[in-house]
This record gives structure tokens, C-alpha cells and sequence, in this order.
């Protein structure tokens, strides 16, 4: 195991056998989906430029203090059960490796964020980055290049990716799922309802 503060990865033993379901006790952040609470919880997070600046719990709790914000996401998905995954990657070096994750907090922040972006980030810009940016960048800091004249690179075309990524996401998780009920933004308008409407002609109500 290799716990930090947003995640913990497990390897090796029964795991390197991937047809081996991982044991129930294994998973230590998380609630086993099967046995989390049957009440569904919702939450709102708000972005400025990319980043999570406020989340708003249905109770009125407020976070703005970024490690705050990041803990309370994080502990919303843990009961929950939410951030679960069992993969089979490819190493650098050209193996093949089973491992387990558990990220909770930024499961969610990840989803809603990639989510906002649908609403108010420019088609080609986003296609560019998804394309170029956001593979090369994962494989760097994969392979363990994070100080690197390429990772400083990519990460200034993302900082500039980021720059119309302005509104919130309302959230919630149940049962190990995260799910977007909905997403609004004030300052930026690439979503028109009366031009993509199928209810009006002309601006005129059908």
C-alpha cells in the first residue's frame, strides 16, 4: 500500500494475479459501495479558471480554503464509497501491472470539473488538449518526469486551457457513483438555449 493525502494504491501478493477480486478488507478509505448509506448526497462546487474554489453542502456547510474544500470532497466520496478502481497499466519499462486505487475526493473533483468544461470551454481548444496536452502530460508524470522543461511546458498550455473554466456543478454520489444534476456558469455563454433549442423557431416558442 502507498496511502497520501488524496489516494491510496495497492500491489503485489494475491493482486498480481488480475482474475483475483480484491479482498473486501483490502479497500481502507472507502466504504464498500454495497454497504453505503441509502440516503444519496449532494453538494455544489464552484470553479474559477479551472480550479475548485467553494463547495456547498446541502446542510449550508461552505468551503473555501482550498485544503478545506479538498478534504470535505474527500470525505463526502469515502462514505459514499466512490473513487474505487482495478486496473491493468502499462510500466515504463514495457510490463504489464495490476493495481488497485482508491481515490475518493478527487474522483469527484475530476468528474464535475471535465464536466463544466463541456459547458464553456471552446470545442477545438478542448480537442487540442485532450488530444496533445492532457496524454503527453499524464505520461510524464507517470514515468516520473514532473521536473522536466516538457512537464513545464504542457502545464502552462493547460493553466491557458483553463482560462473560461468559470461556473458549478451541482453533485452527487450514492452507492460508489458520481453523478452531475447540473452545471450553470455567469460569465461564460458558449451554450445558448434559444439557438440549440428544439422548442423554438426564430427565438419564437414553437
Amino acid at each position: 500500500m502507498d496511502e497520501n493525502l488524496a489516494h491510496c494504491s495497492y500491489e503485489a501478493g494475491i493482486l498480481e494475479d488480475p482474475n483475483t477480486t480484491p479482498p473486501s478488507d483490502m479497500w481502507k478509505l472507502t466504504v464498500d459501495p454495497l454497504k453505503a448509506p441509502d440516503t444519496p448526497e449532494d453538494f455544489t462546487l464552484e470553479f474559477v479558471k479551472g480550479i475548485p474554489t467553494k463547495l456547498t453542502t446541502t446542510e449550508g456547510k461552505t468551503c473555501t480554503d482550498p485544503v478545506d474544500l479538498f478534504l470535505t470532497a474527500n470525505a463526502i466520496a469515502r462514505r459514499h464509497g466512490v473513487g474505487r478502481i482495478d486496473i491493468v497499466e502499462n510500466r515504463f519499462i514495457g510490463l504489464k501491472s495490476r493495481g488497485c486505487y482508491e481515490t475518493p475526493g478527487l474522483t469527484c473533483l475530476r468528474a464535475a470539473h471535465v464536466d463544466l468544461e463541456g459547458l464553456v470551454m471552446d470545442r477545438e481548444v478542448r480537442a487540442l488538449r485532450d488530444a496533445f496536452v492532457t496524454v503527453n502530460y499524464s505520461k510524464l508524470l507517470y514515468n516520473g518526469l514532473y521536473f522536466s522543461p516538457e512537464r513545464e511546458f504542457l502545464e502552462e498550455s493547460i493553466v491557458a486551457s483553463q482560462k473560461y473554466v468559470n461556473g458549478q456543478v451541482r453533485c452527487r454520489v450514492y452507492k460508489g457513483t458520481f453523478y452531475v444534476l447540473g452545471r450553470s456558469s455567469e460569465t461564460e455563454k458558449l451554450y445558448d438555449m434559444s439557438e440549440s433549442s428544439m422548442d423554438e423557431i426564430g427565438g419564437l416558442r414553437a
